[in-house]
Parts: structure tokens; C-alpha cells; sequence
């Protein structure tokens, strides 16, 4: 029996049907290396059978305290059954990428049930017309809730269900083997457990208190020496409001390469920089073409990963989040990519000032009853009062493995995942890369994002715009180049021509 942590908690108070919080990577898988070019569904069952110990969310259940006095806490599930779990469908006709979007974004949309282990897996077949994929291809949906992971987390998940190689003998765990559930905690001991943590709660508040004063003061001084950029003033947009139960899901895929290309002409630049700055031009042109884009820049959240080496594979969520100007009043790509450079850079200074676990800390000194009052009275205060959001979009970049995985020996062609969205927080967009591809995937409430193709084309067109001005300044500076060291060699040949006339 294991308690979440307070920021576990929070994506459990802050749930409801229209705003379940959990994290769909969708993965999509050419059976053609598997033996006999095949994998049938209770291969896969066998597979996650075989593996169900190597993750810690795919046998836990909830547990709640009483009165909800405190944190819930994660037990084996007495009453496990891997085929509720797993799940077998196909894509209705056409079976195109259009299909299999709504297919998913319907799938996503609905809450996992709380008296199970907090997962679900859909393999989804009927994949024969979308384009680019191989015939026979087959998607894995895995659905897992937030509570259990995060970004970071989830990606071990996926490895704990993937070999190297297409053909790896399938063997049976003795840890499997020996696997033993738990009671069901009686609630008397559960109050008492409660009582005992909440005696310690004002000492442990204090604790987090004090160890926040340096943070404070690194900020004043960050603040003081203008390290620190000032917030743009408070958007709302379209995507900050009270959400439906509907979703919109695409995707686009591209090269990590190219990525890599643009980045370097910037200097210091890094990939995330050049996703948030594909990012800012999609909404840019979606905005526009909405006739509502803002005349000053929206504001990104980035979830930063602050799992440590000794924090590997114990799953719940290590995360901390900075805000970023994403400046989508600039129309001039490069500009944008500059710009958005010096603001993560600066974003990130500042929560490295703050310190990297602050809001885990945080989280731990606020009683969960308190939390959810809290957070269901600001909401409601926003959406009556109509009060801008801090945040008009959520960018989570989390890398991927740079090696094939294959799963029953089927090799896993692409990735992307689908992301949590809820009220003032309607669009969010999950950035996954892959044996050297990357992939940029939009979850949004239906009613506010309706034609997610248009979406997906304007991230599209961004990026384009941005690889072919990053061509246009590689060739300019290539040729800048050339001509100066032509000068030179010309410059080297007239010295030469003086010195033999002189002898």
C-alpha cells in the first residue's frame, strides 16, 4: 500500500466527466517483422501478462481515506482482470487517418473507472487507408491516468511493454509469479493513518515554508538584475473557458533532422524552442483566420520534468511548470524562434530560482478536501466572473527512445499522444519524438477547436514557413561566407603578383 503524493491528488479532486485527466499515447505498429507477418490480439493479452510487473499502475487501485481527511492510497487490486483492460476494436469505413482520429478522440474523452487499476489499452485495427501507413497496421491506444504518471513516467511504461528486437522469447516473470494483492484497507485504519498525518501537517507546513525563503530570495534578486522578463498581461481566448465532454484530436509528424537544422541557426536554440515556435505560428494562423488573434503574444505552459536518477520507475508525477511568452503578435518566423529562445532561457532561470520542486512541496501542505474546494471555487469564479486565464495553451515536450521498439514483434512505425484539457485550459498539445521523427499532437474541447484538420494544417504551413526562412539565412550566410573567403583568396593572389614583380 502505497499514498499518492499531494500533486498525485490534485488530477483526482480536479477530474470530472467533463474533464477526465489522463494521458492517451496512441502508438501505431507495422505487424510485417513479426513472425509470420502477424500479431493476433491475444498475443498482445500474453504480452501484457507477461509484463504487468514491471509497472506499478497496470495492478494498483484506489483506495480513498474517509471523509476524504487525506491522501487516497494505491493498493494491488484484489479483483484484477487483465480483459477488462485490454480491449479490441476496429475503424469503421473508411478507415482513414480522419477516422481514426475521431475514433480516438471519442475514446479519450471518457473517464477510466476508479474501482479498477487506472489504465486502459485499445487495440485498434482497420488502419488499411491511412496514408503513409503500411497495410495491415494496427494502433495501440493506452490510456493511463495522471494520478499514476506523468510525461516522463509514462514513456517507461511504454518501454516496459517493448523489446529491442522483433523476436524476443515471451517468459513468464517469477516476480509475476509471486504476485499477491492486498486487502481492502479497512476505513477505521485508514482514519487513523489520517489523523496521524494530518498531527504532522502544521510542522511539515512549516518546513516547506521556510525552505521557500532562499527561493524568494534568489527571484527579488533575479527581479532587481532584470534576469527575469515580466509576464505579458492575462488573454483569453477561445480556448479559455468552460470546456464540453468533446474532444477534437489530430496530428503531424515530422523529421527530428529538420527540427535540428532550423534549431542550429540560432545559437543556443534547442528543439523545444523550435516546436514552441511552430506552435505560436499555428496559432497565429488559426487565430487569424478567426479574425480574433490578440494584439499582444498568448502564454504557453510547459511542464519541466524534475525526476532524478534515484526517482526512475517509481511512477506518479515529478513535474514543475514555467510559463512562457510564446509571441504570436510576431509575424517574421526567425524573429519568433529568437524571441521564443531568450524567453525560455529566462523562464527557465526563473524556475531554477524558484526551485524545481517547489510545487511538489507545496502540494504536500494542502489537506485534499481544502485543495478541491479550492480549485472548484476558482474555476467557478473565473468562468462567472470571466477572468482571464495565465495560461493560453499547454506545450509538453517529453523525448522519446531513439531506437526501434517493437511490441509482439510488430515494429512501432510512429507515436503521438493525446494530452488532458479543462476549464480555461482547452488546448493542449503533447510533443513526442521517436526513432527520429517527432510528433506534434493537438487534444482540444470540440466546441472550441471544431475542425481540427484546419488546426493541424496551420501547424503544418508553420512549420514550412520556418524551414524555408531558415534555408533562405543558411544559404545567405553560405554565401557570405564563400565571398569572403574569395576576398581573401583574391586579396592573397594580388600580394603574391607584387611580390614577384618586386624580384
Amino acid at each position: 500500500m502505497q499514498q499518492l503524493t499531494g500533486i498525485d491528488t490534485l488530477f483526482l479532486t480536479r477530474e470530472s466527466e467533463r474533464a477526465p485527466l489522463h494521458i492517451s499515447p496512441l502508438l501505431i505498429y507495422d505487424p510485417s517483422t513479426a513472425p509470420g507477418a502477424m500479431v493476433r490480439f491475444k498475443d498482445i493479452l500474453r504480452l501484457f501478462e507477461s509484463r504487468l510487473h514491471l509497472a506499478p499502475i497496470f495492478r494498483r487501485k484506489l483506495a480513498a481515506v474517509p471523509f476524504d481527511l487525506d491522501y487516497p492510497y494505491w493498493i494491488e487490486a484484489d479483483d484484477f482482470d487483465l480483459e477488462f483492460h485490454v480491449r479490441h476494436i476496429a475503424l469503421p469505413r473508411p478507415g482513414d487517418w480522419r477516422q481514426l482520429c475521431i475514433q480516438v478522440a471519442r475514446l479519450h474523452a471518457r473517464m477510466l473507472d476508479r474501482s479498477h487499476p487506472l489504465w486502459e489499452a485499445y487495440v485498434i485495427e482497420g488502419l488499411d487507408n491511412v496514408d503513409g501507413l503500411p497495410k495491415g497496421s494496427f494502433a495501440l491506444l493506452l490510456k493511463m491516468h495522471h494520478a499514476a504518471i506523468d510525461g516522463v513516467s509514462g514513456t517507461e511504461i511504454i518501454g516496459a511493454i517493448h523489446d529491442l528486437k522483433p523476436r524476443v522469447p515471451m517468459r513468464q516473470s517469477t516476480r509475476a509469479a509471486h504476485w499477491r494483492p492486498d486487502a481492502a484497507p479497512a476505513g477505521g485504519s485508514l482514519l487513523a493513518r489520517a489523523w496521524l498525518n494530518n498531527l504532522r501537517q502544521p510542522a511539515r507546513m512549516l518546513q516547506t515554508v521556510a525552505g521557500r525563503i532562499p527561493a524568494v530570495r534568489r527571484v527579488r534578486k533575479g527581479l532587481r538584475e532584470s534576469r527575469f522578463r515580466a509576464a505579458n498581461e492575462q488573454l483569453r481566448t477561445r480556448f479559455n473557458g468552460r470546456i464540453s465532454g468533446h474532444r477534437s484530436i489530430d496530428a503531424r509528424f515530422f523529421r527530428l533532422s529538420d527540427i535540428k537544422t532550423i534549431k542550429d541557426l540560432v545559437p543556443g536554440a534547442t528543439v523545444n524552442d523550435v516546436v514552441v515556435t511552430m506552435v505560436a505560428g499555428a496559432l497565429r494562423r488559426y487565430l487569424l483566420a478567426k479574425g480574433e488573434l490578440p494584439a499582444t503574444s498568448l502564454v504557453a505552459g510547459a511542464p519541466i520534468n524534475v525526476r532524478t536518477e534515484t526517482d526512475r520507475g517509481t511512477g506518479g508525477n515529478l513535474v514543475s511548470m514555467m510559463t512562457l511568452s510564446i509571441y504570436t503578435d510576431i509575424a517574421d518566423p526567425l524573429e519568433r524562434l529568437h524571441q521564443v529562445h531568450d524567453e525560455c532561457v529566462s523562464s527557465k532561470e526563473y524556475s531554477s530560482a524558484v526551485g524545481a520542486r517547489t510545487l511538489t512541496d507545496l502540494t504536500r501542505t494542502i489537506p485534499p478536501r481544502v485543495a478541491a474546494l479550492g480549485f472548484r471555487a476558482a474555476s467557478q469564479t473565473m468562468l462567472l466572473t470571466g477572468a482571464s486565464s495565465p495560461i493560453n495553451t499547454i506545450i509538453s515536450n517529453v523525448p522519446g527512445p531513439q531506437v526501434p521498439l517493437y511490441l509482439c514483434g510488430a515494429k512501432l512505425v510512429c507515436s503521438a499522444a493525446c494530452g488532458p484539457v479543462a476549464d480555461h485550459m482547452g488546448l493542449f498539445h503533447a510533443v513526442l519524438s521517436y526513432e527520429g521523427g517527432i510528433s506534434v499532437t493537438i487534444t482540444a474541447c470540440r466546441d472550441m477547436l471544431p475542425d481540427p484538420a484546419f488546426y493541424a494544417e496551420c501547424i503544418q504551413s508553420s512549420f514550412e514557413e520556418l524551414k524555408k526562412a531558415a534555408a533562405s539565412l543558411g544559404s545567405m550566410r553560405r554565401r557570405a561566407m564563400a565571398g569572403t573567403a574569395g576576398g581573401k583568396t583574391s586579396r592573397g593572389r594580388k600580394s603574391s603578383r607584387r611580390r614577384a614583380a618586386r624580384a
